[in-house]
């Protein structure tokens, strides 16, 4: 036995199938969490960043041709914050400082719009700053009025790192409940999975094989072609343990009657009968025939996939039947025909080992229940729809009481005088017509009997 590599369990794939795309969601949101969250905290703490812009600014004011201000403690007093940051202002008219940190980085004036509030980072006294910038004109005052107001950064960051502490926390309580909850709800969803397999396997300890359907109670959409797909190989089991039950039992009965007979004649020529060494030698051939037609049967009644249709030319394998079987028609004085028009094809699709089975059997009935002078006839026509096999004689043929029995296994209905059969013929016939798509019919020709098989074209 070759050794195969461990499969994974169904429930372990099934878990990492949910869990994989759950991690990669939390990591998604946890990216776009954090970004939205510094986002939100930047507009925030600019929004409060530039009241105290707004604050100062209103306090700028000309007066006797001079630039003053007031530095209202509001101003100040709205960027306190439990950091402790710094806080930095600056107020220069054109680029002379009037008020404030000289060394706060100033921008060019040149690039900023009257009255509209900007915002910047910047680094100042090795600490990141973030500067809120106005540029005002002042009447009778040439150059522009810059006021710019800074705070550090630590109270932004503390923010951020809390909410998204908060976010990720949340996260990791939020994975960690769906894989809690997801082993009970894993466990839910396969329960009709082991409630199958518990079902197939109450099978194991029964003596006696059971082909019957599954009875696994309702099942999912998912498991049902599962299921359905286990009952038809159950059911091609039954069929093929059913056809060798009754091939042994039908092989074991009609045996055992030869059997006897050859036990009976060995035993007569043992005293010194030389009439039995003839008895003994019919019987051996009745035996092997009996045989020979049980195997035919068999194959014919083969379970399973149906053989492979090919491309048949019944005119050939009838010819070839006629070759193998004219020298018994000989022997029964009897005269096999073929009836098939020149330049017509007969091409069907079937099994040619079948259709030969089919010819040959028709042939030796029609030649094993014939009259002496007789004659057997293998017809072919076709139309649109069929190709019609006909093997017709002109024998006694089959009361009409029993026509509707001769498809039975070992029906034999009354023949000449010492005509031997083992009732299996059209058994085969049609069984092996059915696994190719063929039909079989029967009728009376009065002498004579007339077996027709239609092959779809």
């Amino acid at each position: 036995m070759r050794g195969k590599s461990q499969a994974i369990a169904l429930r372990t794939r099934l878990l990492a199938a949910m869990l994989g795309p759950l991690l990669g969601a939390a990591a998604i949101i946890g990216v776009g969490g954090a970004t939205l969250i510094a986002d939100v905290v930047r507009r925030t703490n600019d929004r409060v960043l530039g009241g105290a812009l707004g604050a100062i600014a209103e306090t700028v004011q000309v007066e006797r041709g001079e630039v003053t201000l007031d530095l209202p403690p509001a101003a100040f007093g709205m960027l306190e914050n439990s950091e402790r940051d710094n806080v930095y202002y600056r107020i220069a008219v054109g680029g002379e400082l009037l008020t404030g940190y000289a060394d706060l980085p100033a921008p060019d004036p040149t690039t900023m719009t009257v009255d509209q509030p900007r915002f910047r980072f910047a680094r100042y006294r090795d600490q990141g700053i973030r500067i809120a910038e106005v540029k005002r004109m002042l009447p009778r005052i040439a150059q522009p009025v810059v006021i710019q107001v800074a705070e550090t950064l630590d109270n932004r960051k503390t923010l951020a790192g809390q909410l998204t502490i908060a976010l990720l926390l949340g996260e990791v309580a939020l994975v960690g409940v769906a894989v809690l909850l997801l082993r009970p709800a894993l466990g839910w969803s396969l329960r009709p999975l082991a409630r199958l397999r518990r079902t197939v396997e109450a099978r194991d300890g029964s003596k006696r094989p059971d082909f019957s359907p599954l009875d696994a109670g309702p099942l999912p959409n998912e498991l049902q072609p599962l299921a359905t797909a286990f009952d038809h190989m159950l059911a091609q089991l039954d069929t093929a343990t059913g056809g060798m039950r009754r091939f042994t039992a039908d092989a074991s009965h009609q045996m055992r009657t030869p059997l006897s007979v050859l036990k009976v004649q060995v035993e007569l020529a043992r005293r010194g009968s030389s009439a039995a060494l003839d008895e003994i030698a019919d019987a051996v051939q009745r035996l092997e025939r009996l045989v020979t037609q049980l195997l035919a049967l068999a194959r014919a009644e083969e379970s399973g996939v149906s053989p492979p249709l090919e491309a048949v030319d019944l005119k050939e394998v009838s010819t070839a039947v006629i070759g193998r079987l004219i020298n018994h028609a000989i022997a029964a004085e009897v005269e096999l025909n073929l009836d098939a028009a020149d330049g017509e094809s007969y091409r069907v699709q079937a099994h040619r080992t079948l259709v030969f089975e089919i010819i040959a059997n028709l042939i030796d009935n029609g030649i094993r229940y014939n009259r002496r002078g007789g004659t057997v006839t293998v017809t072919l026509s076709r139309d649109a729809d069929h190709v019609r096999l006909t093997v017709s004689d002109d024998g006694p043929g089959i009361a009409p009481e029993y026509q509707d029995k001769v498809f039975e296994r070992f029906f034999r209905a009354t023949g000449p005088q010492g005509a031997e059969g083992t009732g299996l013929g059209l058994a085969i016939v049609q069984s092996a017509a059915s696994r190719m798509g063929a039909s079989v019919t029967i009728a009376d020709q009065s002498p004579g009997l007339a077996v027709i098989v239609h092959f779809p074209v």
